[in-house]
């Protein structure tokens, strides 16, 4: 694993338009609740044609340990991946919303 840029959950929280959160946890993870306007998609199904060509994409996982391993899949579709520090359990630590489908109030597993 190269030497990967990171970022805080608050500083991806408040991201600029054009960048992705990228939330890649298991569906049964994503379905318990995830940060409001991330995309998912499964760390086991995460390739560089998933994400938008150059477009800098905001990796989030559960606790941000593995989430290296997908900014070092998403590196060659060129528009720099991010790990976010901490990953999902640090986002909601934080005290950012964590949210379900449905807009209610989510929890991390």
């Amino acid at each position: 694993m190269a030497d990967q840029p990171t970022t805080t959950p608050s500083n991806a929280h408040t991201r600029p338009a054009g960048q992705v959160l990228l939330d890649v946890r298991e569906d049964d993870e994503w379905a318990a609740g995830h940060a409001p306007g991330a995309h998912h998609l499964s760390l086991g199904q995460l390739t560089p044609a998933s994400v938008p060509a150059g477009s800098p994409v905001l990796c989030l996982l559960r606790s941000g340990g593995r989430t290296g391993g997908a900014v070092d899949v998403l590196r060659p579709a060129g528009g720099g991946a991010i790990n976010v520090e901490g990953g999902m359990q640090a986002w909601a630590a934080a005290g950012l919303p964590v949210v379900t489908d449905s807009d209610r109030p989510g929890a991390v597993i």
